[in-house]
């Protein structure tokens, strides 16, 4: 049982073994027939890789390799140009922002503050004009004061100055009446009298 399969083998062999050899020679002449045609003893695969050589030598030879070098190394320093740029432009943005919100926060305060400084400013205001009004009043009261004074001076000069006249007149009329002449030469010789006595 266990030469089976060997004898098995043995009789496929003698099978191909047994083929005419005329069938084996059309079967290669058949694949033959079916093969690429080749051209300088390279088939079109072997033609393509020359082709791929000669482009990659004439890249290397045109330097395109470093032309794209320099196109990317130029890209990514713009690109790392406009990343400085948006980096500075952010921390700009949050220096502002946490500025605003500093501000916001405090903005009460100001407030407030502003309100009470407000409030004291007023006060200060009110009792300076309550202070200027009240130096008015005492102002305006002693010139009116000053004014009543001055008129009732005016007043009683002018009565004094109408009784003085009135007296005058009355003196003057008496005088007038109960002396004569003779009384008038008398009293003027009194007078003399009196002025000599004095001189001497």
């Amino acid at each position: 049982m266990a030469n089976a399969p060997l004898e098995e083998l043995d009789a496929i062999d003698g099978e191909s073994a047994g083929e005419d050899p005329a069938a084996a020679t059309q079967a290669h002449t058949a694949e033959d027939a079916y093969a690429a045609p080749t051209a300088l003893g390279l088939d079109t695969t072997g033609w393509v890789a020359v082709s791929m050589l000669i482009v990659i030598g004439i890249m290397i030879w045109k330097k395109v390799p470093q032309l794209i070098a320099g196109a990317l190394d130029k890209r990514i320093a713009e690109i790392r140009h406009e990343l400085d740029e948006a980096a500075k432009l952010r921390a700009e943005a949050e220096a502002l922002k946490a500025e605003y919100e500093a501000k916001t926060a405090n903005a009460d305060k100001e407030a407030a503050a502003l309100l009470e400084r407000a409030g004291h400013e007023a006060d200060e205001i009110l009792a300076e004009a309550e202070e200027k009004a009240d130096a008015l009043i005492r102002r305006r009261r002693r010139l009116a004061e000053n004014k009543i004074a001055a008129a009732e001076r005016s007043a009683v000069a002018e009565v004094r100055a109408r009784a003085a006249t009135a007296a005058t007149a009355a003196a003057a009329r008496l005088i007038e009446q109960k002396h004569g002449s003779d009384a008038d030469k008398a009293l003027v010789d009194r007078t003399i009298a009196g002025l000599d006595a004095r001189v001497s």
